[in-house]
């Protein structure tokens, strides 16, 4: 048994308010927001650069999947641990250093949304050390507005002042008919409106770039039209190594990948859209190519492996520290 003496007592008041004294640290303060996202793999002798320009959530529509039951995809949902109630799409832009010149494929959102749930490529890219003033070729895929605004920044002023803008012939032949937009629907007018002032007075700044050529070092363009009239996928070859990047031939790939038959709002013309899909991961699940979804879970990478007769799943790739 211990005994307490009035030296022990002491020594034990003493040490308490020794401990007393010494100054209090507050709990860590929550941050609120994600690191920067940016993601790099090596393709061959290049680098590509995965770079978020965020996500957008919002209440999942009716008609999100046109032709199946909101029930029927709620199904689908539950089974990948996500909610019918809400939607989360993201926007991973790609820059490819080929060595010689730095490359982005599409430019997200562009600046200033009230949210701040997306427009953030300029931040990610300067978190990457990259200067908007570097990059020598902007290539788009389409004109949705999720993949061109984001060549201007909010007060108009070129967001890449140095590079060149290359576009896809037959999509600007279609958004440029002056009346295909008198004769659009009324929700798509804005759209219209919207290629118009993203390339404004761009000048011979502006290319169009055909089917099956290169338009930067290692980076063909081929067509998979149906989500848009002009929607355009790449092959990015270096060396022995390959990525497909798909750009929007699915969008939410537990929902278009398992069942490639699923018609998604956004697609433009939805029997060509899924035949696109349907032939274009046939191809990737044949040859196992590493490809690159612009609205998949960031980084964005992985593999297609048939999943059943005529289904699809994403295999996502390891993520790797060294590049």
């Amino acid at each position: 048994m211990t005994e307490i003496t009035r030296r022990s007592a002491i020594g034990t008041l003493a040490a308490g308010a020794a401990l007393a004294a010494q100054p209090a640290f507050a709990a860590a303060p929550i941050v609120g927001k994600q690191a920067a996202g940016v993601y790099r793999n090596k393709i061959g002798d290049m680098e590509v650069t995965i770079v978020t320009d965020g996500a957008r959530t919002f209440p999942m529509p009716d008609t999100f999947v046109r032709n199946v039951a909101k029930e029927e995809v709620g199904k689908t949902l539950e089974a990948s641990a996500m909610s019918l109630a809400r939607m989360t799409v993201p926007y991973n832009p790609m820059l490819i250093n080929t060595g010689g010149k730095l490359v982005l494929v599409d430019t997200g959102n562009g600046e200033g949304d009230a949210k701040g749930e997306v427009g953030y490529l300029l931040p990610n890219m300067a978190a990457a050390g990259v200067d908007p003033k570097q990059v020598d070729v902007v290539v788009i895929t389409h004109f949705h507005g999720d993949h061109i605004t984001g060549l201007r920044r909010a007060d108009g002023s070129l967001a890449f002042p140095n590079a060149e803008v290359k576009v896809p012939a037959a999509e600007w032949a279609f958004w440029m008919n002056d009346e295909n937009m008198a004769k659009a629907p009324d929700a798509m007018k804005g759209a219209f409106a919207n290629v118009r002032k993203a390339f404004d007075k761009m000048g011979d700044r502006l290319t169009h770039y055909e089917m099956d050529k290169e338009v930067a070092p290692g980076l063909t363009p081929f067509a998979t039209h149906g989500h848009t009239p002009g929607h355009t996928s790449f092959t990015l070859q270096s060396g022995k190594d390959k990525l497909i990047i798909q750009s929007d031939v699915t969008n939410n790939p537990a929902l278009f990948l398992r069942n490639p038959g699923w018609h998604v709002m956004y697609d433009m013309n939805p029997q060509q859209a899924e035949a696109t899909r349907r032939a274009f991961f046939d191809r990737a699940a044949a040859d196992k190519t590493l490809i690159a979804g612009f609205h998949y879970p960031f980084p964005s990478l992985g593999y297609v492996e048939k999943d059943g007769a005529n289904n699809f799943r994403l295999v996502p790739a390891s993520w790797q520290t060294k590049i």
